[in-house]
Formats: C-alpha cells, sequence, structure tokens
C-alpha cells in the first residue's frame, strides 16, 4: 500500500464502480467515496469510508472528499473509471517526498465497448495526482477545475485510467445535454458572454478539429457520433447563455489563471 488517498465521488454507479474500488484496493487503504446516491452497505464497498453527501457541484464535491482524505497525496478518481495493473505498478514506484509535483495520467475511453483511439478521447489525459497542500479544486458545478500554482512541476505517469464513459449516443446525448445547461449557467454566473464566433464558428471548429483533424473519423460510426454529438452540444450551450444574457449575473464562479478545467 502507498501513502494516497483515493477519492471517489459517486451516484448509483456500482457496475463500473466494482471493478475501480477492486483495483482501488491495490493502491491504498484509505478510500474515500462521497456518494450522493446509493451505494452504501454494498459487499464491494466494504474497506472504504463512505461519506453521504448533498450534490453541491463536481469541484465541490471532490474538495469534500479531499478534506476526509487520510493522506495529503490524493489521486482523484470517478466511478466509471478503472486504473490498469500498469498505472498500479507506477503509484507504488513514486516517493511522495515532493509536493510541488503533480502527476498527469493517460486516458483510454470507452464508447460502450469500443476503446476509442482517435479524436479528442483518444488524446485524454489529466493531472489527477496531486498534494492536497498544495493543489485544490474549485467549487465548480461542473467541468471540475483544478488550481496550479505557477511553481508547480507537473509529471507524466506509465499507465492508463480506463474510462467507460457512456454505453451508447442516447446516453451521451443526454450527458452532455446536461453540461450544456451547467456549463451555460456557469459562464453566465461569471460574466461570459456567447458571441457570434462562440455561437456559430466555435461549435464547427470543434467538430472539425476533433472528427478531421484530429482523426475521428477512423473510429467509424462511434468517432461521428460523439463529434456530431458534441457539435451539437457546444451549440446548445452557447445558444443557452445567449438566451440568458440580460440577467444580472448572481455571482463570480471563479477567476484564477492557474485554473486547469478538465
Amino acid at each position: 500500500m502507498v501513502a494516497v488517498s483515493i477519492v471517489i465521488i459517486t451516484r448509483d454507479q456500482s457496475e463500473i464502480l466494482v471493478e475501480c474500488l477492486d483495483k482501488a484496493k491495490l493502491i491504498t487503504d484509505d478510500i474515500v467515496i462521497i456518494d450522493n446516491g446509493d451505494t452504501n452497505n454494498q459487499d464491494y464497498t466494504k474497506g472504504c469510508r463512505i461519506f453521504k453527501k448533498s450534490w453541491d457541484g463536481y469541484g465541490a464535491n471532490k474538495n469534500k472528499g479531499v478534506l476526509a482524505a487520510k493522506y495529503d497525496w490524493v489521486l482523484s478518481i470517478d466511478a466509471d473509471e478503472v486504473p490498469d495493473d500498469a498505472l498500479i505498478k507506477a503509484l507504488h514506484s513514486l516517493n511522495y517526498i515532493n509536493p510541488t509535483i503533480v502527476y498527469d495520467i493517460k486516458f483510454r475511453t470507452y464508447f460502450g465497448d469500443k476503446m476509442i483511439r482517435f479524436g479528442s478521447w483518444g488524446k485524454d489525459h489529466h493531472i489527477r495526482l496531486f498534494n492536497r497542500n498544495i493543489v485544490r479544486w474549485l467549487d465548480t458545478t461542473v467541468h471540475e477545475t483544478l488550481v496550479i500554482p505557477p511553481n508547480v512541476q507537473v509529471e507524466k505517469i506509465d499507465g492508463y485510467l480506463h474510462h467507460y464513459s457512456v454505453k451508447n449516443a442516447v446516453e451521451y446525448d443526454v450527458k452532455n445535454s446536461l453540461y450544456a445547461k451547467l456549463s451555460a449557467v456557469k459562464y453566465f454566473n461569471s460574466g461570459k458572454k456567447p458571441g457570434l464566433v462562440k455561437l456559430y464558428i466555435s461549435p464547427a471548429f470543434g467538430f472539425l478539429k476533433n472528427y478531421i483533424l484530429h482523426l475521428g473519423f477512423l473510429d467509424g460510426r462511434e468517432g461521428w457520433q460523439i463529434a456530431k454529438i458534441t457539435l451539437r452540444n457546444t451549440r446548445r450551450k452557447y445558444r443557452l447563455l445567449s438566451q440568458m444574457q440580460g440577467i444580472k449575473p448572481k455571482k463570480q464562479v471563479y477567476k484564477d489563471s492557474f485554473a486547469i478545467e478538465y
């Protein structure tokens, strides 16, 4: 076991969470689950510390887990993500001495049973291992955001987190529609304006970048569905933001030049 706390936020995601926890138990003796649904009293959660918390957004709820962690080093994993053996081995090889280092982890993302090799999904990676005394999550409702001080060094680590994102196109569209609404509210509260570029050019450019420049078309039907649905919901996000203009924002969500948004 290594002196790292694994923090997971979840809501009724037992299907992948079972495998996630099996692998997590090979890494650490401290697994913190921030539960917004009903994962209590399950056999596969034995040995984990479960905290029933209200939903205050992705970043806010991840911070609840960070505060409850036993160790200062935190590995943040979502309930639909599974570390592979190479990543587990790499985590055991780190010395965890320098708190000003964060670790960038590569992802392998799945659309149903198919691993996506191209497009934006094929290049996915995120900083997920950090020291809580140096790095924190911003309390945002969507697209959780890490605040990385300028003196922090980013290092890559071997292995992958396998992300079982969605089962099919319908689920992906529903999920993206929700994110579009949450993002519109977030942008509105921070005073962001949609503009003509965001409304009309950004969605089309995003599609071309994902599907053509990053070779998303090589993933076949799934690559087309990912690019098409992403285009649709980028448009939806900025149209919703446009409709909200004229209403005074209630608060600023964040303004931090060192924020890394996922």
